[in-house]
């Protein structure tokens, strides 16, 4: 066989795109069937907190020559969003983009051949539903689906029209990680018994919904998508990660990224079959009395059919580090707020942030295998990277974190939050995607369709 046409495994694709190696990138012709020097030209659609991170990154692979990547355009429905991130990034990337008021117009242009999205959850699935649909591969955010129903049509939507698509938990794409995942599955703290995932971090005031007029040059029909359209205000627009109809609270922003970590490192690829989760919004309704809907600590329990359970807990407000480590790593500056903690028959392991893990072993903890960076950084360049040679190479095996894995993982979100409102236990039938016996959970699975927006029930 011809070296430059030997497979390549999804390990090696993974230490490759953190490494930014350039050899695997000998693959086949990109999905407009041009040659190797054609670029793949991405455009960005919402150019909010996210999009900083995306374009970034896209900039960054842009000067790799052979990653085959270009940032072509921009699209926000807010004008003033638009304007600015054209300024920002024409000047960062050294050429003209071209920009969209509407995504669809993105959707529509041939000239684009693949979609990251950074818009708020609520849009996420029908993102990459109209993205596959169009011909383009997708990069979508975390949570990639605002419910479980919509998940599995993006899911099936990215198969049905043969898309690479990738799930923003850019822990996948750590090296650090990777290794320490690997060390799991080969026994380095033994069997793993229990597992549990933090997110604790200190929100303050996330301040009231007062409605006013929504801002010139704002399409907020647009913004609010396949959700319902209310009242626009500043609570509204920015503090969407706290309402019920537009985000997911804090286990499905910051959450998602330690479930998906946990199911990884258990290789726990179905669903649970039970639920329980309890949990208040102490903190917002009594001390600041604010506007926000999703709960500020909440306390889940999760069971599989194989007996293996994780927990997750979330908190708003003053608390302890519960993953620290700095009696063994005094160099470390930080206890981390969010974090994954394995126990196992001979000892623990803990991955206390995006780019870093830590062994303990035995009765006295002493400190075993570990990976780790000054300073722990969020890097996001080599998940893009990873995704950009999948794409170059239009094989979505190469993938770290395949839409159908984020798809798992947000759906442990989505349970937790349906379990806290119902306010029960709850049994999922993990192959129908469905509650057992329980037509209140079940209405929460998905959200009444709005015209247009709606997603559809076959993609």
């Amino acid at each position: 066989m011809n070296k430059k046409t030997q497979p390549i495994t999804r390990r090696q694709s993974i230490k490759a795109a953190a490494a930014g190696t350039a050899a695997v990138f000998a693959a086949p012709a990109i999905v407009r069937g041009q040659n190797l020097n054609d670029k793949i030209r991405v455009a960005i659609v919402g150019m909010g907190g996210r999009a900083k991170a995306h374009a970034e990154s896209l900039v960054d692979l842009e000067k790799e020559s052979t990653s085959g990547v270009t940032l072509a355009g921009i699209c926000d429905c807010d004008e003033a969003k638009l304007k600015s991130a054209e300024t920002v990034w024409t000047e960062r990337s050294g050429h003209k983009l071209d920009t969209y008021d509407d995504m669809r117009r993105v959707l529509d242009d041939a000239s684009i051949d693949a979609v990251t999205f950074a818009t708020p959850n609520h849009w996420h699935s029908l993102n990459v539903i109209w993205g596959c649909q169009a011909g383009k591969d997708v990069y979508v955010e975390k949570p990639g689906s605002h419910n479980i129903f919509e998940g599995r049509k993006m899911v099936e939507a990215a198969r049905k029209y043969n898309r690479i698509v990738q799930h923003g938990t850019q822990c996948r794409s750590s090296p650090n990680i990777v290794e320490g995942i690997d060390k799991l599955h080969q026994g380095v703290i033994g069997d793993v018994y229990f597992a549990r995932g933090i997110a604790y971090k200190i929100r303050g005031d996330l301040g009231k919904h007062a409605p006013r007029p929504v801002p010139d040059g704002l399409d907020w029909n647009a913004w609010c998508g396949p959700a319902p359209v209310h009242e626009f205000s500043n609570f509204q627009h920015r503090r969407w990660h706290w309402i019920w109809d537009y985000g997911n609270g804090e286990i499905g922003n910051q959450g998602v990224h330690q479930m998906d970590i946990l199911r990884w490192g258990l290789k726990l690829d179905t669903h649970p079959v039970q639920v329980s989760s309890v949990g208040s919004n102490y903190m917002q309704e009594n001390v600041h009395q604010s506007s926000a809907e999703t709960p500020g600590v909440l306390s889940t329990s999760l069971k599989w059919a194989d007996g293996k359970m994780v927990e997750f807990a979330v908190r708003d407000w003053y608390t302890n580090a519960e993953a620290g480590f700095r009696d063994k790593y005094p160099f470390v500056q930080k206890d981390f707020p969010v974090g994954t903690i394995f126990l196992g028959t001979e000892g623990t392991m803990i991955i206390p942030d995006y780019s870093s893990y830590y062994t303990f072993l035995g009765r006295n903890r002493e400190p075993g295998p570990s990976a780790f960076e000054e300073g722990s950084p969020i890097s996001n360049l080599p998940h893009f990277r990873n995704w950009a040679l999948a794409v170059r190479a239009r094989n979505p095996e190469f993938l770290s974190a395949e839409i159908e894995q984020g798809h798992h993982s947000a759906a442990l979100c989505h349970l937790a939050n349906i379990a806290y409102r119902v306010d029960r236990t709850l049994h999922f039938d993990p192959e129908k995607e469905t509650f057992k016996d329980d037509a209140q959970a079940d209405r929460l699975l998905t959200r009444p369709a709005r015209g247009a927006f709606t997603v559809p029930d076959v993609v």
